[in-house]
């Protein structure tokens, strides 16, 4: 499966077997398994093939099916990290357990306010390719990261967005209406706020690219930053402070959450 690690991979090669085995112990076929589950037959050869990533929820049925006391859902956690790039993975996990996130994007619109369209576009115009199978995983991964906008108590969050990234119909002209309308439907949080940076900017501080800092429960501050699937995660103060004040900057040279809101709405009028 392209677009997969060797650990990865293995893990979920081992989590199938485990599965198989249980069934098996069960005296089920993969299709008997499949219609308690309600999934296809397919779709259980895939996944204890190691194919296919399993959604919790099929983890958690499966469990309680093959009467598995658990033995399954203890592997959900790191299931769910096999979702997601290996690149990606440390910074996944510091996002879902961040008490505030603040984002600055320049290529794309940031994960967290993507719709699916949009998403499976994104991953659909990387070069060498993603197989179909690891597209729809990698798009199902980026909607479970969305679920921390609905989390109780929701982090505070602010995006910074380059105006050249809300121009760009990745997926055409429809995909990007209905992103920037997700966009103004998440500008609607309290707890959110989005701004643009405007093309005729003649100073702009992020000229070097995107990044992410993030504060967690815990009070540690980091910082992650990413460029051609290659990322590194700042932990030391340094670094960090370097980009704190570079997105306070960003904040002060882009459009007012007001006049972003309002900016978005004429663009959107335009399509």
């Amino acid at each position: 499966m392209t677009g997969q690690g060797e650990s990865e991979a293995g893990f979920l090669r081992c989590f199938g077997q485990q599965l198989r085995l249980l069934r098996t112990v069960k005296g089920l076929t993969r299709a008997e398994l499949g219609a308690r589950l309600g999934y296809g037959e397919d779709m259980v050869a895939s996944v204890e093939l190691g194919r296919r990533i399993p959604k919790p929820e099929f983890i958690e049925r499966a469990d309680e099916v093959l009467g598995a006391g658990g033995l399954l859902t203890v592997m959900k956690e790191e299931v769910a990290k096999a979702r997601y790039p290996e690149f990606f993975r440390d910074a996944a996990k510091l996002e879902a357990e961040a008490v505030e996130l603040h984002v600055y994007a320049n290529q794309a619109v940031p994960g967290l306010l993507q719709t699916e369209e949009y998403a499976r576009a994104v991953f659909g115009v990387l070069r060498p390719p993603l197989d179909d199978v690891v597209v729809d995983e990698r798009v199902a991964a980026r909607m479970v990261r969305q679920e921390i906008l609905h989390r109780k108590p929701p982090p505070l969050m602010s995006f910074v967005v380059d105006e050249s990234v809300l121009h760009r119909p990745l997926g055409g002209r429809d995909v990007l209406r209905g992103q920037l309308e997700q966009i103004l439907l998440v500008s609607g949080m309290r707890y959110v706020e989005i701004q643009v940076m405007p093309l005729e900017r003649e100073e702009n501080a992020g000229m070097a690219g995107p990044f992410t800092l993030i504060e967690t429960k815990g009070g540690r501050r980091i910082a992650y930053v990413e460029v051609q699937n290659v990322s590194r995660v700042h932990s030391e103060r340094e670094p960090v402070r370097a980009l704190e004040a570079k997105y306070g900057t960003l904040r002060a040279q882009a459009l007012t959450p007001r006049e972003s809101l309002a900016h978005v709405e004429k663009l959107l009028g335009e399509l």
